[in-house]
C-alpha cells in the first residue's frame, strides 16, 4: 500500500524543526520587517549539524512572497574571490546598469565580466549594497547566506560591509555561521543551541527505523548533547545488533567528528566506484554535473554508479550536485586515498576548460600534484594575477602560497614566498604574511630577498600600529638596500624616519637620519621622496635653520605635483612618506595655504581612487586645519565623515588627534579631557609617541580657553621636551601665553628666542604674527601696543582665524589692564563675536567676563537664534552631512558614495531633513544652511 504520510526528508526536517519554536518566531519577525519596509540583519550561529541550515530553508519558505537570493559557502572555494559573492548575485545582475559607472565596473571586473585595474574593495561593497537596494526596490528582498565560515574572505568583506550600512532598504540579510568572526562582529545574532533531553529523544526515535535498547538510546541523546544533525545520523550505518547491544558507537572525538564517521560508516556500505564518484563530486564544489560526469569519464567511472549515489540519500545530482551537509561532503572527499584523490583532482583539472575557467583548473593541478612542479607553480602565479586584477587580494595570496610550495627551485621559492607575503599584507592577513617570512628564511635568501624580508617586517609592525618596532626594521631593512638598490633604500630610510616620528623617538630619529644622509646620493634628477628625505635628514642632525632651504624646496615640489596630467606619479608621491610628511612640513615652514592646498589636494585623489584607508589620513589633516582656521562646523563634517569610514570598513578611526583638537579649541572641558586622558597612556604604550604630544598640546590649548595656566604651561612644556617635528610651532604660542599668565618670564623670554630663531628663515605673516605676540607679552607702554597691533594685522592677512581671535582677546586684555576702557571694548567685542561664531566656547567666555569688566555686556549665546538653526541644530551627524552634500548639488547615488550609504538611505535622511527644517525641497536648503568655507565644497 502507497503511504499517505510524510517522506522522509520531511519527517527529518519536521523533527529537526522540533522545538525551534522561539528561532522561528525570530525569523518571523524579521521577515515581517522587511515585508513593512525595514532592513535587517541576523547572524544564526551555531555549532556543525546543530539545524542552523534548516532553520534558513524555513527562513525562505517563509517569505515566498519576497525575493530570495541564497548562496552557501563551499571549504574548496575559499580561495576563489567572489566565488560566494558572484553565487548570491547572480539572480540581480541584469540590475547592474541601475548603479552609478564607477560601482557597476567594479562588480564587472571582480566578476571577470570585464577588465580594468583592482576595484577598491570599500567601492565594492557600495556596489553590492547598491544592486541589493536596487532589487529590493522592486520586490522585498531576503539574502541567505550558510556556511559562512567557508565563504571567500572578499565576499565575505563586501558582505560585512554591506550588512553595516542597511538602513532604509527593505532587505534582509542573514548569515548562518559557526562561529564569531571578525567580518560579522557586533552584528545581531540568534544562538542556536542543542535540543532538550525530551525533544533529543523523540528526534532519535524518529530516526530510528526499529526499536533500540535503553541504554543505547540514553548514551547516543547523552553523546549527541542536542545536536539533531548528530542524533539523525549517528545511529546510521550501524547494523541493528549492534544499536541494540551497544557495541560500535563513536569514541572519543570531537562532535563534528563523530558526525563525519557517521556518514563514512554509510559511505563504507557503498561500491568503491560509487565512493570514487562521490568524492569526486565533494572535489569540485562547482556543483556543475556535466564537469563531474566528464571527469568521472576520465576515471573510467561508470554511468550507473550514479544510481547508487542516489540511494545513499547522501548526495543528489540534479541542476546542481548538492550533498546533505557539508560533513558529508568532507567525509565522501576523505573516503578515499591521498592517492586516488590526486587522480582526481587530475581528472577535474582536465575536464576544466582552460579558457572559460583557468583558476579553477590550476586549483586542481595544484592539488593533483604530489610533489613540486614548476609548470603548476607558474600557473597558479598566472592565477594570482587575475585575481589581484579582479580585487581578490586574499585568492591573490592564496594562489601565490600554495606556488611557492609547489616552486622546486630554491631562488624562485624564495621570491614567490615573499611575492605572496606582500599579498597577505596587502590583504589584511598579517600574522600570514609574517609566517610566510619565515617560511622564506629557510630557503637561502640572496641579499635583497634579505632586505626585503626586514622591509616587510616593518611596514607590517606599522600596521599593526607597533611605530617603535617598525623604525628599527625599517632602520636595518634600508642598510640592507643600500650597496644592492640606492632608490629603494632611501624610500625606505624615509619609512623608517616616517615610523620614528610617530613613535615619538628622539634617539631612533637621529640614528636614522644620520643613516641617510651618510647613504649614497639620490640619483639624477632626485625624486620628490628623496628631496624630502635629505630635507628631514638635515633637520634632525643639523638643526631647523640649516634644513629650511631644502625643507621649502620639498614643500614647493610636492605643492606643484601636476594631478590632472599625472595621477599615478602625483598619487605615488601624495602617499609616499615623504608625501604623507607633507602637512608636517608646512607647519614646519609656517606655510598654511600649503597645508590646506595639499591636504585638498590628497582628499581629492584619495576620494577619486577609492582608497579609503588614505582618505582616513587626509581628512583628519584637513580637518586639524580647519580647527586653526576657525572653521569648527568644517573640521567637525570632516572627522565625522573619518569615522563614518572606519566604521564602513572595519578599521580603528585615525583621526583622534584632530577630534583632540577640535574638542579642546571648543572649550568643552569633560569631552576633551576625557579624549586626552584616555589616549596619551595609550600611545606611549604602543610607541605612538605623536598621538600623545597631540594629546599633551590640546591640553594646553585647553588649559589656556578655561585660564588654568599652570595645567596649560605644564601641558605645553611637555610638547617641547618631545622635540616633534611641526608640533613645537603649535605649541609655542601656547606655552607663551601660560607662562606669561604664571608670572613665568624667562620661560617666555626662552619661547621667543627659540620661535625668533625660525622666524629669521621663514618670515610668513603667521610666524611674524605670533612671534609679535609674544613680544607684546614681554613689553610694556607703546612697545606692547605696537607689538599688539602687528600681530593682529599680520594674522589678519592669513586665513588663521583663531589665532586672529585669541592676539584680539590678549590685546583686549591688556589694554583693560591699561585702563584703556573704551579701546579694550572693541577688540574683546571684535574677539567675543569672531569667537562665539567659530564656536570656541572657553575662549568666547573670557572674552565675555573682560567686556564685562569694561563695563559693557556681552550677551552670551545659549541657544540658536533663529527657529531655523534650532531645527538645523536638531539634526543628526549623518543627517547634517547628506543635507550638505545636497545642498552642494550631489545626486542621492553620489550622497550614497561619499557617506557610504545607499542612495534610498540618503533619501530616507533626506526626507527626515526637510521634515525638521520645515521645507519640501533641495533648492531651499541653500538658503537654510550655512555656506561651507572656501575650500569645502563637493570635490
Amino acid at each position: 500500500m502507497r503511504s499517505t504520510g510524510p517522506t522522509g526528508e520531511d519527517s527529518q526536517r519536521r523533527g529537526r524543526m522540533t522545538n525551534r519554536r522561539g528561532e522561528c518566531a525570530v525569523l518571523d519577525q524579521l521577515v515581517n520587517a522587511v515585508r513593512a519596509g525595514g532592513s535587517r540583519v541576523l547572524v544564526v550561529r551555531g555549532e556543525p549539524g546543530v539545524g542552523k541550515s534548516v532553520l534558513l530553508d524555513y527562513l525562505a519558505e517563509g517569505a515566498s512572497d519576497c525575493r530570495v537570493a541564497r548562496a552557501t559557502g563551499v571549504e574548496s572555494e575559499m580561495e576563489l574571490a567572489f566565488a560566494g559573492l558572484h553565487q548570491l548575485l547572480s539572480p540581480v545582475l541584469d540590475l547592474l546598469d541601475r548603479l552609478p559607472v564607477p560601482q557597476r565596473e567594479a562588480l564587472r571586473t571582480a566578476f571577470g565580466l570585464s577588465a580594468g585595474p583592482a576595484p577598491d574593495r570599500f567601492l565594492l561593497g557600495l556596489a553590492v549594497l547598491g544592486l541589493l537596494s536596487e532589487a529590493a526596490a522592486e520586490q522585498p528582498l531576503i539574502c541567505v547566506v550558510d556556511d559562512e565560515q567557508w565563504l571567500d574572505r572578499a565576499s565575505l568583506q563586501a558582505l560585512g560591509f554591506v550588512a553595516r550600512r542597511l538602513a532604509a532598504e527593505p532587505v534582509g540579510l542573514v548569515f548562518a555561521a559557526r562561529m564569531e568572526g571578525a567580518e560579522l562582529a557586533g552584528l545581531p545574532e540568534l544562538v542556536v543551541e542543542g535540543l532538550g533531553e525530551e525533544d533529543a529523544r523523540a528526534l532519535l526515535d524518529s530516526a530510528l527505523p526499529g526499536s533500540l535498547d535503553a541504554r543505547v538510546r540514553d548514551l547516543i541523546v547523552a553523546e549527541a548533547r542536542g545536536n539533531p544533525l548528530a542524533l539523525m545520523e549517528l545511529p546510521r550505518g550501524l547494523p541493528p545488533g549492534e544499536l541494540a547491544g551497544g557495541f560500535g558507537l563513536p569514541g572519543a572525538v570531537s562532535l563534528p567528528g563523530r558526525i563525519e564517521d557517521s556518514f563514512g560508516r554509510q559511505l563504507k556500505g557503498l561500491p568503491g566506484q560509487t565512493r570514487r564518484l562521490l568524492a569526486l563530486a565533494a572535489a569540485d564544489p562547482s556543483g556543475d554535473p556535466l564537469l563531474v560526469w566528464r571527469a568521472a569519464g576520465r576515471l573510467g567511472i561508470p554511468v550507473a554508479a550514479g544510481a547508487s549515489t542516489m540511494g545513499s540519500g547522501l548526495v543528489e545530482f540534479g541542476a546542481r550536485v548538492r550533498f546533505r551537509h557539508p560533513l558529508a561532503r568532507s567525509a565522501a572527499y576523505l573516503s578515499v586515498s591521498v592517492q586516488q584523490r590526486q587522480e582526481i583532482h587530475r581528472a577535474l583539472a582536465e575536464a576544466t576548460d582552460p579558457a572559460a575557467d583557468p583558476d579553477r583548473r590550476a586549483w586542481h593541478r595544484a592539488q593533483a600534484a604530489a610533489g613540486p612542479d614548476e609548470e603548476v607553480a607558474a600557473e597558479l602565479e598566472r592565477s594570482a594575477g587575475r585575481a589581484q586584477d579582479h580585487g581578490g587580494l586574499a585568492a591573490a595570496a592564496a594562489f601565490l602560497e600554495r606556488a611557492a610550495l609547489l616552486t622546486p627551485a630554491p631562488k624562485r621559492r624564495a621570491e614567490r614566498l615573499l611575492t605572496a607575503a606582500r599579498a597577505k599584507r596587502d590583504a589584511g592577513e598579517l600574522d600570514t604574511a609574517l609566517g610566510l617570512l619565515v617560511a622564506s628564511e629557510a630557503v637561502p635568501l640572496v641579499p635583497l630577498q634579505t632586505a626585503e624580508v626586514e622591509s616587510l617586517r616593518g611596514q607590517i609592525a606599522s600596521y599593526q600600529g607597533r611605530d617603535s618596532d617598525a623604525a628599527r626594521l625599517l632602520l636595518r631593512a634600508a642598510r640592507f638596500f643600500e650597496p644592492l638598490d640606492v632608490a629603494v633604500a632611501r624610500e625606505t630610510y624615509l619609512e623608517a624616519i616616517w615610523a620614528a616620528m610617530f613613535a615619538g623617538d628622539p634617539g631612533r630619529e637621529r640614528e636614522a637620519a644620520e643613516a641617510a644622509r651618510a647613504a649614497p646620493p639620490a640619483l639624477d634628477p632626485p625624486r620628490v621622496a628623496d628631496v624630502v628625505l635629505d630635507a628631514l635628514a638635515l633637520w634632525f642632525t643639523e638643526g631647523y635653520s640649516a634644513a629650511v632651504p631644502s625643507l621649502t624646496s620639498a614643500l614647493g615640489l610636492l605643492v606643484s605635483l601636476d594631478v590632472d596630467t599625472g595621477v599615478g606619479e602625483a598619487r605615488r608621491s601624495l602617499w609616499s612618506a615623504g608625501g604623507r610628511a607633507s602637512a608636517i612640513v608646512a607647519v614646519e615652514l609656517w606655510e598654511f595655504e600649503s597645508w590646506h592646498a595639499l591636504a585638498s589636494r590628497q582628499v581629492q585623489i584619495a576620494r577619486d581612487m577609492g582608497a579609503l584607508a588614505q582618505l582616513q589620513f587626509a581628512l583628519a589633516r584637513l580637518g586639524l586645519y580647519h580647527v586653526l582656521a576657525g572653521q569648527l562646523a568644517e573640521a567637525a563634517r570632516l572627522i565625522e565623515e573619518e569615522r563614518l569610514i572606519a566604521e564602513a570598513t572595519g578599521n580603528p578611526p585615525i583621526g583622534g588627534y584632530a577630534a583632540m583638537m577640535l574638542a579642546a579649541w571648543e572649550g568643552r572641558e569633560q569631552e576633551p579631557s576625557e579624549l586626552i586622558e584616555a589616549t596619551a597612556p595609550g600611545a606611549t604604550g604602543r610607541g605612538a609617541g605623536r598621538l600623545a604630544g597631540f594629546a599633551a598640546y590640546a591640553s594646553a590649548v585647553l588649559g589656556n580657553g578655561l585660564g588654568r595656566y599652570e595645567t596649560a604651561q605644564d601641558a605645553a612644556h611637555e610638547v617641547f621636551q618631545r622635540e616633534q617635528l611641526g608640533l613645537g610651532h603649535l605649541a609655542v604660542a601656547e606655552l607663551a601665553e601660560a607662562s606669561a599668565r604664571t608670572g613665568d618670564v624667562k620661560t617666555v623670554r626662552d619661547v621667543l628666542d627659540w620661535l625668533s630663531e625660525r622666524t629669521r628663515v621663514t618670515p610668513t605673516e603667521w610666524a611674524l604674527g605670533i612671534e609679535a605676540r609674544i613680544r607684546a607679552l614681554l613689553s610694556d607702554g607703546e612697545a606692547a601696543d605696537g607689538f599688539y597691533q602687528e600681530s593682529v594685522e599680520r594674522l589678519g592677512r592669513t586665513r588663521i582665524r583663531a589665532e586672529l581671535a585669541r592676539s584680539r582677546l590678549l590685546y583686549g586684555e591688556w589694554l583693560r589692564r591699561q585702563g584703556r576702557r573704551t579701546d579694550a571694548r572693541g577688540q574683546l567685542r571684535t574677539a567675543h563675536q569672531m569667537l562665539e561664531e567659530m564656536g570656541m566656547a572657553a575662549f568666547a567666555e573670557r572674552a565675555r567676563r573682560e567686556l564685562r569688566a569694561t563695563g559693557e555686556t556681552a550677551r552670551k549665546r545659549t541657544a540658536p537664534a533663529t527657529r531655523t538653526a534650532a531645527a538645523s541644530a536638531a539634526l543628526t551627524a549623518q543627517e547634517a552631512q547628506v543635507a550638505r552634500l545636497a545642498r552642494d548639488g550631489l545626486s542621492n547615488p553620489e550622497i550614497g558614495a561619499r557617506l557610504f550609504i545607499s542612495p534610498r538611505t540618503a533619501q530616507y535622511h533626506l526626507s527626515s531633513v526637510f521634515t525638521k527644517l520645515g521645507i519640501s525641497s533641495r533648492s531651499q536648503l541653500d538658503r537654510i544652511l550655512p555656506a561651507d568655507p572656501d575650500g569645502a565644497g563637493p570635490r
